[in-house]
């Protein structure tokens, strides 16, 4: 699996220029709030993902006052060879490069450097709408998956013009009946590959939560899809008034929900803090386990703020568990310095301490 050697950030976020080395097992960065300790992480999943872990659009991402931002990565990769791979981004154009050879498109980047992030930010899968659940699966199933990633892009540009068609009144029945047997085609490669998924992920995910917890609560996910009542094109026939009246497409794999319950009772509903928590650990875990399956080896982990959703005694079972099982490399950020050497000395020799002031980084222990 592809080992980040070094990084190189321009621009991004709070980051002017910096190059920062890493260590091939575990890199602890540590600093104050908001200095940018969780904005590296980002870098590296922006490396692999093409995109932000946290901003939807690009124009967050570019440092104060500046319009453009650049991202170079070396990777040892699994054959032993070394690869440089590139991202800039300027005046709303994204430039990919491997060994400063363009992709033809970027997309056929997705899955050469896989990766899992544990972030705060994971809260939003139980808080919020379905939207952060689907967007969790996407980002698994693409990495692993050229033919999902291809099906789901070419079902959503399907959809957006479908709606427009409907938003617009046009009342072509064959225009219509066309766009519905394409949509069906795109729309069951990835419901029978999301279905698969969540029946592999859920005994991971229960796993997990009880190394994790300790607890006896029974996790559970739940796939639920219009498709699991009928094909999707006999579906829009149905619907097919009802879509011109709200005007917009109203069934179909967009409406997917993943629904995450403990002991038969919806997670949101009857979790504690500290079961959701241990939850959502729970499952990013259990997709490392997935994508590790899937690639024959661990795929790179990132860890932002660990501590803000589990104490100090079971980050450190969780990650002697993880390093026990031939963990690959991992970064994890954590505000207090001493805390995280504490667990990491006890773990392995082979770490890279690196502190974070302002956007600027340096080692600070072998």
């Amino acid at each position: 699996m592809p080992t980040l050697k070094k990084i190189v950030i321009q621009d991004f976020r709070n980051i002017e220029l910096q190059e920062v080395e890493f260590s091939p097992n575990i890199n602890c960065i540590s600093g104050g709030n908001g200095e940018g300790k969780t904005n590296l992480l980002d870098a590296i999943w922006y490396l692999s993902m093409t995109k932000s872990a946290f901003s939807s659009s690009d124009r967050f991402n570019f440092r104060h006052g500046k319009s453009a931002f650049s991202l170079m990565g070396i990777y040892e990769m699994s054959d032993g060879t070394s690869s440089r791979f590139s991202i800039s981004v300027s005046n709303g154009e994204k430039v990919l490069r491997r060994d400063d050879k363009p992709y033809t498109k970027i997309s056929e980047h997705i899955g050469e450097l896989p990766v899992v992030m544990v972030s705060p930010s994971d809260s939003a899968m139980i808080s919020e709408s379905g939207e952060e659940r689907r967007k969790f699966a996407n980002a698994v199933l693409s990495q692993m998956d050229a033919e999902y990633l291809s099906a789901m892009q070419q079902y959503n540009r399907l959809l957006l013009q479908r709606n427009r068609l409907l938003k617009a009144g046009i009342q072509d029945e064959d225009l219509l009946c066309t766009f519905d047997t394409r949509l069906s085609a795109m729309a069951l490669p990835v419901f029978n590959k999301r279905r698969v998924f969540c029946e592999s992920l859920a005994p991971m995910v229960r796993h997990y939560y009880g190394m994790i917890s300790g607890g006896k609560e029974v996790t559970g996910i739940e796939y639920r899809s219009d498709l699991l009542e009928a094909g999707l094109e006999d579906l829009l026939r149905a619907n097919r008034e009802r879509d011109r009246f709200f005007k917009y497409t109203t069934c179909g794999i967009q409406r997917d929900d993943f629904v995450f319950t403990m002991d038969g009772h919806p997670l949101r509903r009857c979790g504690s803090q500290g079961q959701q928590k241990s939850f959502l650990v729970a499952l990013k875990f259990a997709q490392y386990e997935v994508m590790k399956e899937k690639y024959g080896r661990p795929p790179m982990m990132l860890f932002d703020d660990l501590f803000d959703k589990l104490d100090m005694k079971r980050v450190e079972n969780l990650l002697k568990a993880v390093s026990d099982r031939e963990m690959g490399q991992i970064f994890l950020t954590d505000s207090n310095k001493v805390r995280i050497e504490g667990i990491v000395d006890s773990l392995t020799s082979e770490r890279t301490y690196i502190m974070t002031e302002g956007g600027v980084f340096s080692r600070v222990k072998e």
